[in-house]
């Protein structure tokens, strides 16, 4: 059996294969999509395929929608080349469960593919005519964190952003430059209105999006390269919103025993690729069970009725509470502490930490015993319950093959809001004190140990990809295991640097103790698990 469009006739071959088709007919709602688009996509990676493609499908299975998905990819464009148009827009998605057992689904909710890029000519044609459509309801994103900085590593204006700003919507080469273009195309086609939803997994997300969009239209208003109403219409008219929302997924790369396992039911042709702008992705995407999505219900223009397969609507406090929950406290944290700790003692895969005594004993302290007197109950959700779920079910589903290795990846992107927004609830509230938080700091030092690329044994450790790695591995390239250095004059431009912690660490009284977990930490081979069975027990 082939990943493509003709091959879905033969419904019984794929039904007693274990596949579960599309219900609605897919040539009819890629034509209702086109004439009449309502939800555009910019992220086509696999946590939009797992998880958001899915639930648009479960709408076109009911009923409840019939237009479908445009998906748009502006960083790696190999994925709509080789991914989405050879296997005709559809994905194999597997649900790895707790059990053990699996659910396959050929989803096929994305109506079309498309790449951000004024220099593809058809498809930018195209993006425009869809954004001037007064059917559109939804631009949605899952471009990551980073891709809403509008900086370079060094803090200063990216170029690409700066030669958008001063040029104006014409040819635009950077990625937001791109999106906000297009918004001024709907803003000429009559201020249409429409919800810009980020997806991403960051805190403030909304917002985030906003003030870039907000300060390409200022810059184009005041450069005279945009008419003084398009400001107004993004900041002020109503028309365009920027909800704020909650996502909880866990999608790691494309796995070789999911692979085999869908081959061994017939499947051809799958196997992963590694594009030029280095993307693991397959025409599979496999995918926890567990997940949830809370979004600011500002639609002005409508939405799709999502609400019908479990995402939340909600209002923005709601949002930000659940967000906060989540990124502060009950999973982010918690995966990025497995993850140093994992990569420093030679683990594989996520799973197989939560057999690792000292590893959980840090994850479920972290969460329960620092993390939870800093979290505001949001209401829909309880914060207890989730990171249960989280320590007891969801990490250690040996189904999920992801690895620490994936989840360190753009750690000090990370660190302000996994760590950095916990430590100032505890600087900001009376009934709390930040000279309670120990594991917290014991995850800083082992950030700087890990910076070392040496493994707990001594040997060369790989790092995976950080956009302040060419920063900040030199601090760290002269320090030997075993051998004394002056611990707070290597340490001290680091834990001071708020940018990435949040906070500056010695202005609230935490780099001290993370400066002696870091000496503890280089002792020798060894020293990590040392360190751990001493603070852990």
């Amino acid at each position: 059996m082939k990943l493509c469009k003709d091959a879905l006739k033969n419904r019984k071959e794929w039904e007693n294969a274990g596949f579960t088709l599309p219900k609605y007919d897919i040539d009819e709602m890629r034509k209702q999509t086109a004439e009449t688009p309502e939800w555009v996509h910019l992220g086509a990676g696999n946590i939009f395929r797992a998880f958001i493609c899915k639930k648009a499908q479960m709408l076109l299975d009911s009923g409840d929608a019939k237009t479908g998905i445009i998906a748009v990819e502006g960083f790696d464009y190999d994925i709509v080349t080789k991914i989405y148009k050879p296997f005709d827009e559809l994905c194999a998605a597997v649900t790895l469960k707790v059990d053990g057992s699996t659910d396959q689904d050929i989803i096929a909710s994305v109506a079309n593919s498309l790449i951000l890029d004024p220099e593809t000519e058809a498809d930018w044609a195209e993006l425009q005519r869809i954004f001037t459509a007064p059917t559109l309801k939804m631009v949605s994103f899952t471009i990551t964190e980073k891709g809403y900085s509008l900086l370079d590593r060094s803090g200063a204006i990216a170029a690409p952003v700066a030669q958008d700003m001063k040029e104006g919507a014409g040819k635009p080469v950077s990625y937001l430059g791109k999106v906000t273009a297009l918004l001024y195309a709907r803003y000429k086609a009559g201020e249409l209105p429409v919800a810009m939803v980020s997806m991403d997994n960051c805190s403030h997300n909304g917002e985030l999006l906003e003030k870039a969009i907000t300060a390409f239209a200022k810059a184009w208003v005041e450069n005279g390269k945009a008419e003084e109403g398009f400001l107004d219409y993004v900041t002020k008219s109503g028309k365009v919103s920027f909800p704020w929302s909650m996502i909880d997924k866990i999608t790691p790369r494309p796995d070789a025993s999911v692979q085999k396992s869908l081959e061994d039911r017939g499947l051809e042709g799958i196997a992963p690729i590694i594009t030029s702008r280095n993307t693991y992705i397959a025409p599979y995407v496999n995918a926890e069970e567990a997940e949830y999505l809370v979004i600011e219900d500002k639609f002005p223009n409508g939405r799709p009725a999502l609400d019908k397969v479990g995402i939340y609507f909600t209002d923005r406090e709601t949002v930000n509470k659940t967000e906060k929950m989540k990124v502060g406290t009950c999973l982010n944290p918690i995966h990025t502490a497995l993850a140093i700790y994992g990569c420093l003692l030679g683990h594989e895969h996520i799973c197989d930490e939560t057999q690792d005594a000292q590893l959980m004993k840090l994850a479920k302290e972290l969460a329960m015993t620092e993390g939870m007197p800093a979290v505001v109950d949001p209401g829909i959700l309880s914060p207890v319950a989730f990171a249960t779920e989280v320590l007891e079910k969801r990490l250690p589903n040996p189904f999920m093959p992801d690895t620490p290795q994936r989840i360190v990846t753009d750690t000090s992107q990370k660190l302000p809001v996994r760590f950095g927004e916990t430590i100032k609830t505890y600087i900001a509230r009376d009934d709390l004190n930040v000279d309670d938080l120990n594991l917290i700091p014991l995850v800083f030092a082992g950030w700087c140990r890990y910076l070392m690329g040496i493994n707990d044994e001594g040997g060369a450790m790989e790092l995976s990809s950080d956009p302040l790695l060419a920063e900040l591995t030199p601090v760290f390239e002269n320090v030997k295991l075993g051998e004394a250095c002056d611990v707070h004059a290597l340490l001290a431009p680091v834990f001071s640097n708020a940018r990435i912690f949040g906070v500056d660490l010695y202005e609230v009284g935490i780099a001290k103790k993370a400066e002696e977990y870091f000496e503890q930490l280089i002792a020798g081979p060894g020293a990590v698990r040392q360190t751990l069975v001493k603070v852990l027990g």
